[in-house]
């Protein structure tokens, strides 16, 4: 695979005539580059739902660019009629995935757009909609390149790093948040070793890490989930680098399944733990990890998902949680774009 610039695969955008949006199906990857065009409230809930569009930070920019494509589509005399069916699409989409922060973040800062220009026609409301969804997309795209900036700061060159599920230009505008350092590095010269857990069961590290890791030319082992401990006590990881899906006010941190596992042994062989994201990531309304609303899944995810045949007994119990909360103990420091903050984090996340 010839090695490519990251910024040049364009994971969401308008398309040219602002009636869909644009999105790269990540159920295809790695095998095939798919593109979806999504103009309906429908689809847009499937694509979020069924994780043909992820990330926290994405599934914000998604919900953003989804609900102005709904807008336009709103036939309202006044502004009565125009909120009440945005607001019921809002809603509806704000229904796809309960945990990721952003999905609801974005939506209500479109929906403020709309109560705070009541008194705008339609068709400039949704003119001030298009704007607003254009400018949740750049400060993504600003923010992950500082979130990189400020944790490439405690890395040093030739470092081995270990990273869970996929938190890189797929999940956000640009960069990433968890990759945003590797790829900074990988323009700097920093040759660092980046080790990719699978990420049971829906393997967003194998099909996607590693896939836009490896077409950017940065040197990426794949290895099983259960495989981690090994690499860590071979002395091969130096750092371990997360993303995050919500973080609570007292630095609990909800992230894909298996996070809290690494964050575990990570400690245990004196590994530094990082978590990269954005601060709209931070639920001030959130005290601790143990508010978090826990997806839970489909169970044939583990059970058939990937399989040529079912690989479980039939009726058997199955647990499918699609996330897990890391203790704010276990966590070394937290990477926003305003900078790094230490623990106690119920001082330093208050920005």
């Amino acid at each position: 695979m010839s090695e490519k610039n990251i910024t040049d695969l364009k994971t969401i955008r308008l398309s040219e005539d602002t009636n869909s949006v644009v999105i790269l199906d990540q159920t295809r990857l790695p095998g095939k580059e798919v593109y979806l065009s999504l103009s309906s409230a429908e689809d847009l809930w499937e694509a979020i739902y069924k994780l043909k569009v992820r990330g926290a930070p994405a599934i914000g920019v998604a919900a953003a660019y989804g609900i102005y494509v709904c807008s336009k589509q709103i036939k309202a005399a006044g502004f009565d009629d125009f909120y009440k069916e945005f607001k019921r699409v809002k809603d509806y989409l704000a229904s796809s995935r309960p945990t990721a922060v952003n999905l609801v973040a974005a939506l209500n800062r479109m929906e403020k757009v709309v109560l705070d220009n009541c008194r705008e026609d339609v068709q400039a409301l949704v003119r001030l909609l298009h704007k607003e969804s254009q400018a949740i997309r750049e400060e993504d795209a600003a923010a992950c390149r500082r979130i990189g900036e400020n944790c490439l700061s405690l890395l040093k060159p030739g470092m081995g790093l270990l990273t869970h599920c996929n938190a890189g230009h797929l999940a956000v505008s640009e960069y990433g948040t968890a990759l945003a350092p590797i790829y900074l590095g990988q323009e700097r010269g920093y040759d660092f070793k980046v080790f990719a857990d699978e990420t049971r069961p829906l393997l967003q590290g194998a099909r996607l890490t590693a896939y836009e890791l490896q077409r950017s030319g940065v040197h990426v082992t794949l290895i099983c989930d259960n495989m981690a401990s090994a690499v860590m006590q071979k002395g091969w990881v130096q750092a371990v680098v997360v993303g995050c899906d919500r973080i609570a006010m007292n630095g609990d941190v909800a992230n894909k399944i298996g996070t809290s596992g690494v964050a575990i042994l990570a400690r245990h062989y004196g590994i530094p733990f990082y978590v990269l994201g954005p601060i709209s990531t931070i639920d001030k309304q959130c005290p601790d990890g143990q508010s978090i609303v826990i997806e839970e899944r489909a169970p044939e995810e583990v059970s058939e998902m990937w399989y040529s045949h079912r690989m479980a007994p039939r009726d058997v119990r199955i647990f499918n949680p699609a996330f897990d909360v890391t203790p704010h103990d276990l966590i070394s420091a937290i990477i926003t774009e305003k900078g790094i903050a230490y623990p106690p984090f119920t001082d330093s996340l208050n920005y």
